[in-house]
């Protein structure tokens, strides 16, 4: 689960809206700021995704499939064996494997992890980006965005997001490693228009039979 939370914080970032970068692309930020405001607009989210592991030599490591919930500042994170629920409070991630869940107190802020992050405030003083231009993927134009960190000292050198030019939605992410290693993260399906009870993103451990919980709210 540990892996799995340092790869989401690789894709996701910690990332929030800011004006202060004058020295990135126009153009690109014009197609990210249509990103952002079309999420904006869908009241819940249901969206599936593939994430793909590869090595300095391009060889794949692993593949996870999976489904992200999202509304409002809740949001539920389900992949094989392993699940993070948060209703705006409280985080549990639960370990299949160890039949283990472990509770958080859940605290907003700039540096909060959420996957709504990956679709709306994913580019702000801490990176530079450009527009790198389009390219067709089956029936689809796609545009792609170079990020670049202007935090050195960070693990990875390169982020690349790739927007659906017809839906102003994201197609996928790509972060580059300094160790060679990178992290597709594509999107399968994306359904503004879900309709998600709030008991969605609460862990019921009546579903789950002896397990084990490790609060440290």
């Amino acid at each position: 689960m540990k892996r799995f939370l340092a790869l989401a914080a690789l894709l996701i970032g910690s990332f929030s809206i800011s004006m202060a970068q004058t020295s990135s692309d126009p153009a690109a930020k014009t197609v990210l700021d249509k990103v952002s405001a079309k999420f904006k607009t869908f009241n819940a989210v249901q969206s599936g995704f593939t994430l793909q592991v590869e090595d300095g030599k391009g060889k794949v490591q692993g593949v996870k499939k999976g489904t992200v919930y999202m509304k409002g500042g809740k949001y539920r994170v389900s992949v094989t064996g392993q699940e993070i629920f948060c209703d705006g409070t409280n985080i549990w991630t639960y370990d299949k494997a160890a039949n283990e869940v472990t509770i958080t107190k859940f605290e907003p802020g700039q540096n909060t992890l959420t996957p709504q992050k990956l679709f709306t405030n994913f580019y702000d003083k801490d990176f530079l980006y450009k527009m790198n231009g389009e390219k067709k993927i089956g029936a689809k134009t796609i545009q792609e965005i170079e990020m670049t960190p202007t935090d050195k000292s960070k693990a990875f050198h390169k982020v690349y997001v790739y927007v659906d030019k017809s839906t102003n939605t994201i197609y996928s992410t790509k972060v580059l490693e300094k160790n060679g290693n990178k992290y597709t993260y594509t999107v399968n399906s994306l359904n503004g228009k879900a309709v998600v009870p709030d008991a969605q993103f609460v862990f019921d451990k009546k579903k789950y039979p002896g397990v084990e919980e490790v609060d440290l709210r």
